[in-house]
């Protein structure tokens, strides 16, 4: 999809199909803006007709009969005062979802002005590109709708469009890959698949890999995560790549849980568990090697970024974990598993000690990890832990920048009793009563206390089940624009 911006004025726009964001209480300005192409008075009729106010998500399209423009979609906003930069994202996807399978270029008037101009055309341009993806890759006859390949975004400053048109594309790739890789079968996306995908991106961007098999990670004392991977026939892959730049002052690592398919183990899923989704438990390392893609095309100064996949498959054969069984992560800790089903902590865990190692300023870890998230917070909502304030700060205002939802929970460190074992240092589930703080606290286990860290469980964002926003059914790619945004600033402020 290309992008382009140009500063002529609406009636002199070559395309045929435009899609207009409108401000609730419409003025004179905004109106004045369209006289050119519809007669004011036919215009304030289909308004007032329609019951077109502007307000958010509100949808109106009208034909226009004589000149090159044939079709203006006009978009609600909500009120001036109350516009949020995720309003244009929203609009603009649904604008898009007007047009999908019919046009091939779209001209976009919005008020850019409204925010800093780079950043509004970057929110449009995510939302047109990413409500238009399609992913035919497992049709037998693909049947792929009339994409969009061109958008011209009217009257936005060239500077600005430079900037924007420069992310839009790079960001938009990373979260189709996020999104390719969850949606893939698990008979398609193994372990080894999944260490194939991460070869590919080294090798086309230039990015440092370190692939560990399982004699390396034993070599490791990788004893938690070996312990889950011991119940299928496919190898665990333990990925490590990185991004580095000349120039290194700031250092994180960002860690995805990546189980290619769960079954649950022993404590078999069934019935609500939803076995056959157990495919986009590797939604965390989807955005991890989202957001690696994504960086390692814009180049970030100053900032060494390391993406860390413990991937493997949660199965069940003779050699399978037990419930009873205790195992020993790398930092010596021993874990009494009561539960063969809280497997992704498991792999955490040596993926946190291993992260440890780095030294770095911060790590991030992203896990589709508890059912206890979803209840607390449902499917547009991650939960985040942290007892780093400011870290907590620039993750939380990355998201917001980027629409996804996110929100801080408490590390309430008396439930940490909840995780106790008789017979070993920690068990690896608490009581059903704050399961998603009790899984938190364990991974805090693994942690040094010296360095900021933050667990984020994506397990209700990572997967919608109708289209929403910008996210056709399916999924969503969550996490990447929020990672992205966040090494952004790091980079901008180490500058």
């Amino acid at each position: 999809m290309q992008f382009s911006a140009v500063s002529k004025e609406i009636n002199e726009w070559s395309g045929t199909v435009l899609i207009a964001g409108v401000l609730e209480e419409t003025n004179e300005i905004q109106l004045n803006s369209f006289k050119t192409l519809i007669k004011e008075s036919l215009l304030i009729q289909r308004f007032n007709q329609e019951k077109f106010e502007g307000k958010k998500n509100q949808k109106l399209s009208i034909e226009i009969l004589e000149g090159q423009i044939k079709r203006i979609i006009f978009v609600g906003l909500g009120k001036a005062e109350n516009l949020l930069l995720n309003d244009l994202r929203k609009a603009a996807s649904i604008g898009t979802r007007q047009v999908l399978g019919h046009e091939k270029k779209l001209g976009i008037f919005f008020p850019w002005d409204a925010f800093d101009q780079s950043l509004a055309a970057i929110a449009v341009g995510e939302a047109i590109k990413l409500t238009s993806i399609q992913d035919l890759r497992f049709k037998s006859e693909p049947k792929e709708k009339t994409s969009i390949e061109e958008v011209e975004f009217i009257g936005l400053g060239q500077k600005a469009a430079k900037l924007a048109i420069a992310e839009i594309n790079p960001i938009c790739e990373g979260v189709k890959f996020a999104r390719e890789l969850v949606s893939a079968p698990p008979n398609f996306l193994t372990p080894s698949k999944l260490a194939t995908e991460a070869e590919k991106l080294a090798t086309d961007y230039a990015l440092d890999l370190k692939i560990l098999d399982k004699k390396d990670c034993e070599d490791e004392g990788m004893g938690a995560y070996l312990a889950v991977a011991k119940g299928s026939d496919l190898e665990p892959k333990f990925i490590h790549l990185k991004y580095s730049p000349k120039i290194v002052k700031n250092k994180i690592v960002l860690i995805g849980k990546g189980l290619t398919f769960d079954s649950g183990g022993y404590n078999l899923k069934v019935g609500a568990s939803q076995i056959e989704k157990m495919k986009y438990d590797m939604g965390g390392s989807a955005a991890v090697l989202g957001a690696a893609r994504t960086i390692a095309e814009l180049k970030p100064n100053n900032i060494e970024v390391n993406f860390i996949v413990a991937a493997c498959e949660n199965m069940i054969n003779g050699s399978a974990l037990h419930p009873g069984d205790i195992v020993k992560a790398s930092n010596g800790k021993t874990i009494e598993v009561n539960n063969t089903d809280a497997e992704g902590r498991l792999t955490l865990a040596d993926a946190l000690v291993y992260a440890c190692k780095l030294e770095p300023n911060a790590i991030v870890d992203l896990a589709t990890l508890t059912g206890a998230c979803v209840i607390a917070l449902g499917d547009e909502i991650a939960g985040l832990w942290t007892d780093n304030d400011q870290l907590s700060e620039q993750l939380t205002q990355a998201a917001s920048e980027a629409g996804e939802g996110i929100w801080r929970m408490p590390m309430q460190d008396s439930y940490k009793s909840g995780i106790k074992s008789s017979i070993a240092d920690l068990q690896n589930t608490g009581p059903r009563a704050g399961g998603s703080i009790t899984a938190a606290l364990f991974l805090k286990e693994f942690v040094n206390s010296s360095i900021p860290w933050a667990h984020i469980d994506i397990a209700g964002t990572c997967w919608t089940e109708k289209d929403r926003d910008i996210t056709p059914k399916g999924a969503t790619g969550y996490g990447v624009r929020m990672l992205v945004n966040w090494i952004k600033e790091l980079s901008f402020k180490s500058n």
